[in-house]
């Protein structure tokens, strides 16, 4: 089985930063590509970010130029830095890895943005 586990969640006014992480944990030989979704109250889960095992990324339009994603060495953690932070972007934000061809999600992690 594999785990993810989110962090780096919380409160934070307009205009400032945020870092999320998500490591992967459980019996696997490696990680495809890894990203980001959020969820927003009345909404549906959109893509965020991700980022293959290669480094190619892909971003939200409404993201691109704010937020960066990225991997560690081992390639079992993703982690996404958000600055320049709206209140749109409040949301419940969640990790997927593509593991086998099948998809893992992480429990959630709330973001909330404060005007």
């Amino acid at each position: 089985q594999v785990q993810l586990v989110e962090s780096g969640g919380g409160l934070v006014q307009a205009g400032g930063s945020l870092r999320l992480s998500c490591a992967a944990s459980g019996s696997f030989f490696r990680i495809n590509t890894m990203g980001w979704y959020r969820q927003a109250p009345g909404k549906q889960r959109e893509l965020v970010a991700s980022i293959t095992s290669g480094g190619t990324t892909n971003y939200s339009g409404s993201v691109k130029g704010r937020f960066t994603i990225s991997r560690d060495n081992a390639k079992t953690t993703v982690n996404l830095q958000m600055n320049s932070l709206k209140p749109e972007d409040t949301a419940v934000y969640y990790c997927n890895a593509n593991i086998a061809r099948y998809n893992y999600w992480g429990q959630g992690t709330q973001v909330t943005v404060s005007s």
